[in-house]
């Protein structure tokens, strides 16, 4: 039986979970950070995570089905995530940086459809194994392993993953808190150096020990500027997400309890998407092969 999101929030390990997926997620940056960087943004990752859907929902007999701008665009604009100006660049730059490219006899027709490339095909098989892992964490599930070993899952998944995700307003538009990084370009790699990195155990009146933070080598480590990265802390400041320990020098860097608490609810409703769509998956191959 997959969780609920209700479940995942209240289980006191799932915080262990959260932390190891954001070390999961910097391991995935330093393999591709251009690449990493199209999940850093909520915006950028519900856009990331439909096309690649719409790729595996093709069906040969219906020749408008499939990973199109038109078709990318009306599911996108429909939940009011970007303009249609938006996805065309963001489709744009997938195909300058190589990440899609058009389907072999496809250049000169319309409607012209798009697949990811081999790097693109591995990210999201590893996004999706580390959230398998995460929850493995849990309950000592074997998600994970049962994935690697049956990658045809993937086409199962994935979609479903997408689309509940795109339709629920509760993953779809994050809480105050949580909007102010993830809204943000880069802002998600942020929040994930903070949750790996903070003590858990090393709390004090409702704050959780992130250490020291330099933000001309952190900027430059997410190629973001130095500039952005230091308003959004002082707007993160502002509401209290976050705090230094030593004002004015601003090295040593809290987090905010209710911060962390927000996040992890968040994180919640697509950890149950993730665990619903394994599980769903799984029966329907097991189902198929008895």
């Amino acid at each position: 039986m997959a969780y609920t999101a209700e479940q995942l929030a209240g289980n006191c390990a799932f915080l262990t979970s959260i932390r190891f997926l954001a070390g999961q997620t910097r391991s995935m940056f330093d393999a591709g950070p251009r690449l990493a960087r199209l999940l850093a943004s909520h915006q950028r990752w519900l856009l990331t995570q439909t096309a690649y859907a719409l790729h595996l929902e093709y069906d040969p007999r219906d020749p408008t089905s499939g990973f199109t701008a038109v078709r990318l665009t009306g599911r996108i604009t429909a939940h009011k995530v970007a303009s249609r100006n938006t996805v065309l660049a963001f489709i744009e730059e997938l195909y300058t940086y190589r990440f899609i490219a058009h389907t072999p006899g496809d250049e000169r027709r319309r409607p012209r459809h798009f697949e990811p490339a081999t790097v693109s095909h591995q990210a999201m098989f590893a996004w999706i194994h580390a959230n398998l892992a995460a929850l493995d964490l849990l309950d000592g599930g074997e998600r994970a392993a049962v994935f690697q070993a049956n990658p045809s899952l993937m086409r199962l998944v994935q979609p479903r993953i997408a689309r509940h995700c795109l339709e629920d307003a509760g993953w779809r538009e994050p809480p105050a808190q949580v909007a102010l990084f993830l809204w943000t370009e880069a802002g998600g790699l942020v929040v994930d150096n903070f949750m790996a990195r903070m003590e858990p155990e090393d709390t004090e009146a409702g704050k959780f020990l992130v250490g020291r933070v330099e933000t001309r080598a952190l900027a430059a480590d997410f190629m973001m500027s130095r500039t952005h990265l230091q308003r959004l802390l002082a707007k993160a400041a502002q509401r209290g997400c976050v705090g230094w320990h030593d004002e004015p020098r601003k090295t040593h860097l809290w987090i905010s309890r209710d911060f962390v608490e927000e996040y992890c609810a968040w994180q919640a409703v697509k950890f149950a998407y993730v665990d619903e769509a394994f599980e769903w998956a799984k029966a329907r191959i097991d189902e198929l092969a008895g």
